[in-house]
């Protein structure tokens, strides 16, 4: 059966059930008559009739029978579906049991419009295993229209997702209406212009570019998202990301402004200032979102909020002395307490970005730990309730095909396959620490995705990984079966006018370390047989040599690949040139682990061979936040070797920046190393990230390299204060 998510238990029986236009739904009240109106909207739409509603029936044939305990209290979403050839049973604690019952139903419906519908007999046991099962939606650096977020949640709805995260203030544009602080809008909302391309590339144009939820817009998707049981969480940003605010009302600020709403993405360093002005001011803007959001759970972000105005600020080095606070990390945790308490006294809770760990963390808060799982390890740790959402697997904004062949990204390389071998709940906590990871959530930003259209692409069919990780059915070693699974429910968003990325018919590569170790492995692979490839730069035909076994790489070369059905190609060409030095293949440690994030490969990216691209940073890099590299590579043998090239990246806006300097050294034990060349942070600038290391030959069987991290970011650049990431790639002895 094609269901996403896998139901928890499935039994397939013989036969089938007919449903047509003189099916009865019979029902044992009439508290469920939203979730039977949805459904028959469903059919309506998909086949042109709806089904008749009664409460008694002279015959149990041709019907759907339903009994639904606890209407509306019960929030498990536990139901039981069983198909028979006279009729359709279902039994669900609590009208959400009902609604997901009614989703799988749907699912087992034929795409094609018909008369006459054949559903399949079986029985299904099911309910989820996370209770938050959410996707993230930044409307802030662009705006989408109330249609489409309507369609954002029905997508969530479809596979059985409970939370959607509004992400509704940033330094890019303010998208909601506040009565009392009408400028958030009229000047909030609006830009004189956005980026263009890559960040890195520093292009604008001068378009005004904007747009708001009124509140009445805003009521009216609450409804819908309620109607179809899913939470609508708003997240206002504070301290940081908040330019546009201050934009309209400059007080708010540290220096006073004056300030434009942002045009550029990234880290900026205005954020409000801990003064009492502020807190009125945020403590009434919040006053109206509690009127508008019912959800129990507030977001206040609390990511990304350079301490560099806080530093020169009287006012704020005022209150730290005080407060008797340490530094500017716990005014930031005082910030984050005086708007907890605030908000529980309005019975609600907090939830924020896992920065909000850093001074300490809020009494009641909640933590969505996006840098890695670390942060939510520890805050399970300190028992307070943790949603995870990792970049590395969790961003929809990363690339999801090979870079070259996909629309401008942030960076990253996360696959549907990489999604869906995602666990939510880490080994690292014991069982009663486990209790406190309330489920995962998938991030969509949205820099460098200005339609609907791109958002879907994005999304779909990532999200349908998600969904089933989520509900906790996914099983890593049984991907193939959710991928023939989700190849099913392309004629779905076909049907459905769903703009999705058919990345996973796209050739995907690895490469492995050969035993012999002086070459590497390339191993290739698709959603379906029939791989052609080329070694001679030339693109592949239905012609070229169809791949069976792994590629043995022993020379410079470039191999290119497509998949062919019928002679004919069906996806891109991807292309990965080889560069083959004394290093590839070669055995490599680690003193420091590359960060989860942006580690897929481990240690053998450094020596597979394989060059990042400097545009599109994609699964070809390793990334160190706050960590030294320090790389030992065994050649196997003593080697003439004279020169080293290593690759390292800059992106200011990213936190990426080079190393404090890159140093060979040399060792025949592997214990005892002498240091042959050493380049300062001056000399990799000027190399433009391509750092060539000449020395005079040395005859050696361990190469050392050093690279320490550039440490904090300094004032004036994006993150201030922060730990800088450290990019690097293939290190190539010669």
């Amino acid at each position: 059966m094609p269901l996403i998510p896998q139901p928890k238990e499935l039994i397939q029986k013989e036969g089938n059930f007919t449903l047509n236009r003189g099916t009865l739904i019979l029902i044992g009240n009439s508290e469920s008559d939203n979730e039977i109106k949805l459904f028959n909207q469903f059919l309506k739409t998909s086949y042109g009739f709806e089904l008749m509603t009664t409460d008694n029936s002279k015959s149990p044939l041709n019907t759907i029978q339903i009994q639904v305990e606890n209407p509306k209290k019960d929030q498990s979403g536990e139901y039981e579906l069983k198909v028979i050839n006279s009729q359709i049973l279902i039994s669900a604690k609590g009208n959400i049991g009902l609604f997901y019952a009614f989703q799988t139903l749907q699912q087992l419906l034929p795409i094609e419009k018909e008369n006459e519908v054949k559903i399949p007999c079986l029985e299904i046991k099911d309910e989820p295993k996370y209770a938050w099962r959410g996707m993230h939606l930044d409307v802030g650096r662009h705006f989408f229209p109330k249609e489409f977020i309507k369609k954002y949640i029905d997508y969530l709805a479809m596979y059985k997702m409970n939370t959607f995260h509004w992400h509704l203030t940033e330094d890019q544009g303010w998208r909601i209406e506040i009565k009392k602080y009408p400028k958030l809008t009229e000047v909030g909302a609006w830009r004189k212009g956005s980026m263009v391309g890559h960040y890195n590339d520093q292009k604008f144009d001068d378009k005004k570019y904007g747009g708001f939820y009124t509140q009445e817009e805003i009521k009216e998707i609450v409804a819908y998202a309620k109607s179809r049981h899913i939470t609508v969480v708003p997240e206002i940003e504070m301290p940081g990301h908040s330019q546009a605010a201050l934009a309209a009302y400059p007080e708010l600020s540290c220096t006073g402004g004056p300030f434009e709403v942002a045009t550029q993405w990234g880290v900026l360093d205005d954020v409000y200032c801990s003064k009492e002005a502020t807190f009125e001011f945020l403590q009434n803007v919040l006053i109206e979102v509690l009127d508008l959001f019912p959800s129990e759970y507030i977001h206040i972000g609390g990511d990304e909020s350079p301490k560099t105005r806080w530093k020169n600020c009287a006012h704020c080095q005022a209150l730290i002395k005080k407060e008797g606070l340490k530094d500017e990390h716990e005014l930031q945790s005082y910030f984050i307490r005086r708007i907890e308490k605030f908000l529980n006294a309005k019975g609600r809770q907090i939830i924020g970005w896992d920065e909000i760990l850093e001074g300490g963390l809020a009494p009641n808060a909640a933590v969505m730990s996006w840098r890695g799982t670390e942060g939510g390890i520890a805050a399970a740790k300190q028992k307070h309730k943790v949603v995870m959402t990792p970049g590395s697997h969790c961003y929809f904004d990363h690339y999801q095909g090979e870079p070259k062949n996909e629309p401008v990204a942030i960076g990253g390389y996360t696959t549907v396959e990489k999604v869906y071998s995602f666990e939510p709940t880490p080994k690292d906590l014991t069982s009663e620490e486990a209790k406190y990871i309330m489920g995962a959530q998938g991030n969509v930003w949205t820099e460098y995705m200005n339609t609907p259209e791109h958002v879907e692409y994005m999304i779909m069919p990532r999200m349908a990984a998600l969904a089933e990780v989520v509900w906790g059915t996914s099983d890593v070693t049984k991907y193939q079966s959710f991928q023939n699974r989700l190849i099913r429910h392309f004629s779905v968003y076909d049907k459905k006018g769903i703009n999705y990325s058919r990345a996973i018919f796209e050739v995907t590569s690895k490469v492995s370390p050969s035993e012999k170790g002086d070459e590497v492995v390339f191993t290739l692979k698709s959603a379906n047989t029939g791989i052609h490839f080329t070694t001679d730069g030339t693109n592949p035909t239905a012609n070229s040599k169809k791949y069976k076994e792994p590629i043995s790489v022993t020379k410079n070369q470039t191999v290119k690949a497509a998949y062919f059905e019928n002679g004919k190609q069906k996806s891109a060409v991807i292309e990965k040139p080889f560069f083959i030095t004394k290093s590839t293949g070669k055995k490599i440690s680690l003193v420091n682990q590359p960060h989860e994030n942006y580690g897929i490969g481990g240690p053998f990216t450094l020596v597979d061979g394989m060059r990042g691209n400097m545009e599109k940073y994609g699964r070809d890099w390793i990334g160190f936040w706050g960590k030294d590299l320090e790389a030992t590579i065994d050649l196997g043998k003593k080697q003439s070797v004279s020169k080293v090239t290593m690759d390292v990246l800059t992106n200011d806006g990213s936190w990426i920046h080079y190393p404090k300097f890159i140093e060979v050294l040399v060792s025949n034990d592997g214990k005892s190393f002498q240091s042959v060349k050493k380049v300062p942070a001056e000399e990799i600038r000027t190399m433009k990230g391509i750092v060539i290391i000449e020395f005079d030959k040395q005859k050696t069987k361990y190469i050392k390299v050093i690279a320490p991290n550039a440490g904090k970011i300094p004032d004036g650049k994006p993150g201030a204060g922060s730990d800088c990431w450290l990019f690097v790639d293939e290190i190539m002895v010669e």
